[in-house]
């Protein structure tokens, strides 16, 4: 169901949990803009990608670079999309702000998909070659450790898609 007002849609779960492919599904139901991090990261920095610290210093700079943007098309009437990961607090803060620069409404889409699906996808993920970034499934235990779902304290309108 299309909401009356343009939403931001927000999405947090593990890698390979289905996030981007519900970002899509997303957008087209919408008719919403889909503004994905991985495709940007890869056009704008994939050379400068080697470590985690280098993810979190090229995506704070992405995304003082799109919060201007991202606010101006909610400004416009025009739901968003926001496929960036909000696993951790600090990502929901960053969220939580563009959401105090307009009156759009928003949606955090919390994905629960089992490691071991998350697994699977991330292996046929990475044999098709269709994703920017290769996850090895050591990276991925490292980066689902600082998982954290978002708590209602946060103040997000939260939607469970559960495959457990």
């Amino acid at each position: 169901m299309k909401a009356s007002g343009p939403t931001l849609h927000l999405l947090c779960g593990k890698v390979a949990a289905g996030k981007s492919t519900l970002a899509a599904n997303l957008a087209a139901a919408e008719n919403a803009v889909l503004i994905t991090e991985d495709t940007w990261l890869a056009a704008l920095f994939a050379d400068d990608l080697q470590k985690p610290q280098d993810y979190l210093r090229c995506t704070a700079k992405l995304r003082r670079a799109m919060a201007p943007h991202i606010v101006a098309l909610l400004d416009a009437g025009i739901s968003v999309v926001l496929d960036f990961q909000a696993n951790t607090m600090e990502s929901r803060t960053w969220m939580r702000h563009l959401l105090s620069q307009t009156d759009a409404d928003h949606q955090m889409h919390v994905l629960m998909s089992p490691d071991k699906v998350c697994l699977a996808r991330l292996r046929s993920r990475n044999a098709s070659g269709q994703h920017p970034f290769t996850v090895t499934e050591e990276q991925f235990h490292q980066i689902s450790a600082y998982f954290v779902p978002p708590t209602p304290e946060e103040g997000f309108k939260v939607l469970c898609h559960d495959e457990g």
